[in-house]
């Protein structure tokens, strides 16, 4: 069993911007925990703040206002390199799109962030990564030789081959059907679960909840419903 400790801390997160002429309140004091081995899913209609959270969370976007803690320190108190470190260390992201390097290999694409973080071995623990998610006989295929399935689960692998301790997921199952949607999903979940790592998913695919640990609901970047399976 493994054991649950809280790995990210966020505290009345606040965010604006201008769209022409109107402000947009993205986010309107946020708190959010996330626990290794969880699985919480961000629910909300378009504009409710959840691509806004998730990029705050991750690092890609400061809050105007609040703090995001991760191993004891705000990470937008950290200078750029040290930022850089941590979200090659201990973060892993799936998007929608994929963003798969269309010149490299299955292989190559999953190697990345090992060859970022200095870490040993990369070859041998990109090829294992891609056996675990069904791939192992694809490693020297490029992007455009595969599936949208294919692709997103060799973006799960290079997500997961450095073992972060969150991963950050935006929309992972919207550019495939419904099918190969659920899929994908249950291998995400049951990798997330087997490394111990939190994963926080932004999703409009209201069936994929029940695979969730928590499901948060965002209005008017606000969270408005929090539902815990615990």
């Amino acid at each position: 069993m493994h054991e649950r400790k809280t790995v990210l801390l966020a505290k009345d997160l606040h965010k604006r911007f201008m769209m022409g002429n109107s402000e947009v309140r993205a986010l309107a004091g946020v708190d959010i925990s996330l626990t290794s081995g969880e699985l919480v899913m961000l629910l909300g209609p378009s504009g409710s703040g959840k691509t806004t959270l998730l990029h705050v969370l991750s690092g890609l976007e400061a809050p105007d206002t609040g703090s995001v803690i991760v191993e004891g320190k705000d990470i937008y108190s950290l200078s750029d390199s040290q930022l850089s470190r941590l979200r090659s260390e201990k973060f892993g992201f799936v998007f929608q799109s994929f963003n798969l390097l269309a010149p490299l290999t299955a292989l190559e694409n999953v190697e990345i962030p090992l060859r970022v973080a200095g870490k040993p071995q990369a070859k041998k623990r990109a090829l294992d990564m891609l056996a675990r998610v069904g791939l192992a006989e694809r490693a020297h295929h490029k992007p455009g030789q595969m599936s949208g399935g294919e692709q997103q689960r060799v973006s799960i692998a290079r997500a997961l081959v450095a073992e972060p301790s969150i991963v950050f997921a935006d929309e992972p199952t919207g550019n495939l059907d419904s099918d190969t949607g659920a899929e994908i999903m249950g291998l995400l979940s049951a990798l997330v679960a087997d490394n111990n790592a939190a994963c926080i998913m932004v999703t409009h695919n209201t069936e994929l909840v029940e695979l969730a640990d928590r499901v948060l609901h965002l209005r008017n970047g606000r969270i408005v419903e929090t539902i815990s399976k615990a």
